[in-house]
């Protein structure tokens, strides 16, 4: 598969916005819930692979072009979530706390998944 410059530039644009988002939104998170628990990350990434969820069971029930699909979920909601910090932040909880640091991963790995399940099962009841 070759990629076009439509979609490489749809991927860009949608992680300049998703990135923009995650910053936003764990600032909010963070001062709305002043806590050493990331909840502003953990958030993030349990609402994205919700989103994502609910994006993949509408992709198989109507025509979405490449370009599109990938400015939503390679782009923006790969931008927006984040393994990376998720990863640093449990490590440096670990340090701390380690309840803390592996309650971090519980709800980060067993939260998201349950999150894209849902948002898919929701979409695909709902499409029926």
């Amino acid at each position: 598969m070759t990629l076009s410059w439509q979609t490489l530039l749809a991927v860009g644009t949608g992680g300049f916005l998703g990135a923009i988002s995650r910053v936003y939104a764990n600032s909010v998170i963070t001062k709305s819930i002043p806590s050493e628990f990331p909840f502003g990350i953990l958030f993030i990434n349990v609402l994205g692979s919700f989103i994502i969820g609910i994006l993949f069971a509408i992709f198989l029930h109507y025509n979405f072009s490449i370009t599109f699909k990938s400015f939503l979920t390679s782009g923006f909601l790969g931008a927006l979530t984040t393994y990376s910090t998720f990863a640093i932040e449990s490590f440096l909880l670990l340090e701390t706390s380690l309840f803390l640091g592996i309650a971090n991963m519980f709800f980060n790995l067993f939260g998201t998944v349950f999150a894209a399940g849902i948002g898919y099962k929701i979409v695909t009841f709902l499409l029926k």
